[in-house]
């Protein structure tokens, strides 16, 4: 039985560029995979700079767009990090689609980033040290991004060195409750080549007791010019926290402990062309979780912890063209190959381990986006995408949009979508609903 959720939308917009700034007149990638002014989607784009993100002062980039990005909330968790499982936060919520169920996804440089098993996006892993923007698009996205982009998409794009020479950047906090947070950052250019090495560290005790978090990441970014149109990239990061979770005052816990490792690679071959520019990129995600639900104080230790392993390896090909005067065309494909293991792990060398759930799922997709300006005053959408799921099949998602530009820079946008997401591994193995 099919268990994907659909979502419909059609939703005016104002928009006035004047009072808006740089959200309004950017030009952004995610509504397109290629460079277009937000005046031309039917989407509204939010984007955030690197001079919010470093005057923040955060190590996390949620909380930069939650007071930036109209209509996104986020959960706190306390002084420092999220966490995961029972006392976590970073939950994301925009237009009432929340990242809980699945139905928001993160990006960065265009690759999903979420946990295999889950389906849900992991807050700690968005590290500040990574970004150079980000950009959030309100609404379904699923024509281009598929499964998990119902509620919208916020995407991350790394940093990169924008002249030649070297440049090092330190940043160091320190604050109540022994809170520690420290960044430095090496960026190098020369001629054709450029490299970004990002390092970062932060813990606090918390403001209870057992409210510990402890974090640290690294990224290497390298990239090489291969000539005027064609580049060559690839980056490595890795991110791990160990957080407490202290339970409610009426009701506190010990031993409720989570260990979790995040890390990511690609490499992308990218070309960029006066009327042709597009990318053939790979990726791989990978996670390790402990999780200790903990125990009432003096009472006995929990019988197992819950551990697992989580992949996503996934390749993305497109094009976008400029075939003739004001018309831009996309063209894309999509395989994805995501799931786990997972077990309860015995806490005592005479128990046995108890394993939950060891599944693999593959998905393949294409996709197809035209965009016509009309004059001055008008610019037409029209996309559609087919998606095979291993497990729940077909599934078309269409998307139409028109924008009219009126005078003094305002703008009418009319979207109408469908944003749908795949059932999780969780929901369809691990822990399957009654109903």
């Amino acid at each position: 039985m099919k268990l994907s959720l659909f979502l419909l939308s059609l939703a005016p917009a104002l928009a006035l560029a004047q009072t808006m700034g740089d959200t309004l007149r950017s030009v952004v990638v995610t509504g397109e995979r290629a460079a277009v002014s937000t005046r031309h989607l039917s989407q509204n784009v939010s984007v955030v700079g690197r001079a919010d993100i470093e005057q923040s002062l955060n190590t996390s980039v949620l909380p930069v767009l939650s007071e930036r990005v109209p209509g996104l909330m986020l959960t706190q968790r306390g002084l420092l990090g999220y966490g995961v499982s029972g006392g976590a936060a970073g939950g994301m919520t925009l237009r009432g689609l929340s990242s809980g169920g699945a139905q928001m996804l993160v990006l960065v440089d265009g690759h999903p980033q979420y946990m295999g098993l889950f389906g849900h996006p992991l807050a700690d892993a968005y590290q500040s040290h990574l970004a150079e923007r980000v950009e959030v698009l309100r609404g379904p996205a699923s024509v281009l991004y598929g499964s998990n982009a119902m509620g919208g998409v916020i995407n991350i794009t790394t940093r990169r060195p924008a002249a030649d020479g070297v440049r090092t950047h330190v940043n160091l906090g320190y604050g109540s409750y022994e809170t520690f947070q420290t960044e430095a950052t090496n960026m190098v250019r020369y001629g054709r080549f450029s490299s970004v090495v990002s390092l970062q560290y932060g813990r606090t005790d918390g403001h209870r007791p057992r409210l510990g978090f402890e974090t640290w990441g690294g990224q290497a970014r390298l990239g090489y010019e291969l000539g005027r149109a064609w580049r060559l990239g690839g980056d490595v990061a890795i991110t791990r926290f160990l957080a407490s979770h202290p339970g409610t005052v009426d009701e506190p816990l010990e031993n409720a402990d989570q260990r979790v490792t995040r890390g990511m690679a690609s490499l992308t071959l990218s070309n960029r062309y006066d009327r042709t520019e597009g990318a053939l990129s790979v990726f791989y995600n990978w996670g390790e979780h402990f999780l200790n639900d903990g125990n009432e104080p003096g009472e006995p230790l929990l019988p197992t912890r819950f551990e697992s392993h989580d992949e996503h390896i996934g390749i993305n090909l497109h094009q976008t063209l400029r075939p003739w005067r004001g018309a831009t065309f996309t063209l894309g494909a999509d395989y994805f190959h995501f799931g786990g293991n997972a077990w309860n792990r015995a806490a005592s060398a005479k128990a046995k381990d108890n394993k939950i759930a060891a599944e693999r799922i593959n998905e393949v997709a294409g996709y197809a986006s035209l965009r016509q300006n009309i004059g001055r005053w008008l610019t037409l959408h029209a996309a559609a995408r087919y998606d095979f799921h291993e497990q729940t099949h077909s599934e078309w998602v269409p998307q139409f949009g028109a924008n009219f530009h009126l005078p003094k820079q305002l703008d009418i946008k009319l979207a109408a979508s469908k944003g749908y997401r795949n059932p999780t591994v969780r929901e369809m193995y691990m822990f399957p609903p009654k109903n």
